[in-house]
């Protein structure tokens, strides 16, 4: 829960655009609204809530209003498609729905797709068929309920980068409210000290599972959250300065277009209160972290987790510099590379990623997937491919469900993509394997250049220097035979790449 003991008159949120803030005290009030709300609903601890809903201070109340109430809760993408929100509400079993009434043009087909549901809310407006949000919560009381109380815990799902979204199961029992800290909370409190003090930036949608925790346990720690409406890179820096942030996450994509800034831009920012700044999410190409720790200076840590979080690895600039591209040692969990057989490998060779003596993870109605991503062992899997060094520093290659076999031999596109994104003209690249009669897939690319080509034969020339940049880095048969270009590459707004909705375009070309 949010302590007692933080200072009521002290900004909580602060949102980067409209300004617009809760103060603790204004924030703990609202949270007690909603848990009185919910309770008064029928809901028990347990029970399941979900929300739809943008950046903003509705958003993070209501969280912490299902926290309070000690429910299950879950934050949904605002991006989905009705038919992908009905199915995350029916398969987690919502109760009560929050949707935002700037998605009202859903809210009808909606209602309709989800009969498991009892109570539907609007958020900041009017829908036709809901209940409105304000006027719910001004009609309870503000202070806590008087039960002894549960913590609430996120029941998350996955970006659906590889398909349908998987809703995780928390694995840590139910708490009294107070024992209930937010799985980040200590390790932001104890090797960094956040704190009070503390100005934490949060670029990314909250309904993701880094931007939802680190923004609750920033406020179990009693630090100010700036939530960006939305991302803007030169916005982001404008932020950093303006508000002295002291502490941020970003994921690579991010990094990529806050050095694609003009130079004077860059030059002009004014980062020097940062002292933590974060990135995991998605591989980062060493080139380009190299180039944001020579300008921001040694504050950038990475970690490498997922929403299921039975391990955790960590690691720290100066660790970071004495092994590039390293994403750390274990925090949580024990890693193990396993080869097909499920024999753990040698260090320096690569096989599939495994951890133990975390907390176990159990995928929600689907017990199939579950046991696909558990060994005999009990270890469990995210579905990536790394090695281990000597001193048990974990190097990431790609996912599983990437590799590329082309002409009987493993390509992982990752090394192709981080090569492309060092080219100064490139914004964005995703390679994957295209069918082909003669090696059985080719290696294929899309990219996203930070302009496009004026004509087919700037596009021509442009695709042929990206395809000798690459060669002169890496063996040929792991490099782009082709390279189209694109306006945008299909990403999740915290950055992962969908890659499959490539695979899927370019294995069924439009006739």
């Amino acid at each position: 829960m949010i302590p007692a003991d933080h200072a009521p008159d002290r900004p909580a949120i602060t949102m980067a655009r409209s300004g617009e803030r809760r103060t603790y005290g204004e924030l703990d009030a609202a949270a007690n609204r909603v848990s009185r709300l919910l309770r008064g609903a029928g809901l028990a601890p347990g029970d399941h809530a979900a929300f739809c809903v943008e950046n903003a201070p509705a958003f993070l109340e209501i969280a912490w209003g299902a926290h309070y109430a000690g429910l299950l809760y879950t934050a949904i993408s605002t991006s989905l498609k009705v038919d992908e929100v009905a199915y995350i509400v029916g398969d987690c079993e919502a109760r009560v729905l929050f949707l935002s009434a700037r998605y009202a043009d859903k809210a009808a087909a909606l209602k309709a797709a989800t009969p498991g549901v009892e109570r539907y809310i609007a958020v900041g407006g009017p829908i036709d068929g809901y209940e409105e949000y304000a006027a719910l919560v001004a009609a309870e009381a503000p202070q806590p309920l008087e039960e002894a109380r549960i913590g609430g815990r996120d029941m998350l799902y996955s970006s659906g980068t590889t398909g349908r979204p998987k809703g995780i199961r928390p694995a840590q029992p139910a708490l009294p409210l107070g024992e209930t800290p937010i799985v980040v909370t200590p390790i932001l409190r104890d090797m960094f000290g956040i704190g009070r003090q503390d100005v934490y930036l949060s670029p990314a949608p909250l309904y993701h599972s880094a931007p939802l925790r680190f923004s609750m346990a920033v406020h179990q720690l009693g630090g100010e959250v700036v939530v960006m409406e939305s991302w803007d890179e030169a916005e982001c820096l404008d932020l950093i300065g303006r508000h002295g942030v002291t502490a941020a996450q970003f994921v690579p994509t991010m990094f990529v277009r806050m050095l694609r800034l003009p130079e004077a831009v860059r030059r002009a920012a004014d980062t020097r209160t940062l002292r933590l700044v974060i990135h995991a999410a998605a591989p980062c190409p060493v080139e380009v972290k190299q180039q944001m720790l020579d300008w921001w200076g040694p504050v950038i840590h990475e970690y490498y987790s997922a929403t299921e979080a039975a391990g955790l690895t960590w690691v720290t600039p100066e660790d970071w510099a004495a092994r590039p591209g390293t994403v750390g040692r274990a925090l949580i969990g024990v890693p193990h590379v396993v080869d097909e057989a499920g024999a753990e490998v040698a260090p320096g060779v690569d096989g599939a990623v495994f951890f133990s003596d975390g907390p176990p993870f159990a995928y929600h109605n689907d017990p199939e997937r579950t046991r696909q991503s558990t060994d005999a062992h009990g270890w469990q899997t995210f579905g990536d491919i790394g090695h281990l060094d000597a001193d048990g520093f974990l190097y990431l290659t790609d996912r599983a469900s990437y590799m590329i076999i082309s002409g009987g031999v493993n390509v992982y596109p990752q090394e192709a993509e981080d090569v492309l994104q060092s080219h100064p003209a490139v914004m964005d690249a995703a390679v994957f394997g295209v069918p082909d009669a003669e090696m059985g897939e080719a290696v294929k690319a899309v990219v996203e250049p930070v302009a496009m080509p004026a004509d087919e034969a700037a596009a021509a020339a442009l695709e042929q220097e990206l395809i000798q940049h690459c060669r002169s880095s890496l063996a040929h048969l792991k490099c782009p035979r082709s390279i189209d270009f694109r306006a945008q590459l299909p990403r999740t707004p915290t950055g992962k790449l969908l890659k499959r909705l490539l695979k899927q375009e370019y294995a069924n070309p439009p006739r």
